[in-house]
């Protein structure tokens, strides 16, 4: 086998390795745009979540007694007590 012949059978087969690892490449990258799209999705919908849970407890929070009105409560209690007693 001549040196030109050997020489051209190396350079086919680089050529045809860097044309394999750029298709490989462009399959990775794709997989990869692939789970950013899913992973920004997943995101958003937690976003949502917690700010509905957020909102949730707002208005959970805006309806809970104060420790003034429980307190008064707690005395309306002991007086109804007394008054079912007696």
């Amino acid at each position: 086998m001549s040196d030109t012949k050997l020489l051209q059978g190396i350079l086919n087969g680089q050529a045809a390795l860097r044309e394999e690892m750029n298709t490989g490449f462009s399959e990775v990258n794709s997989r990869i745009d692939k789970l950013d799209i899913k992973i920004d999705g997943v995101e958003e919908r937690l976003t949502n979540r917690i700010d509905k849970i957020g909102s949730q407890l707002a208005y959970l929070e805006d309806d809970a007694p104060t420790r003034e009105e429980h307190d008064n409560l707690e005395k309306r209690v002991a007086k109804v007590e007394k008054v079912i007693t007696s």
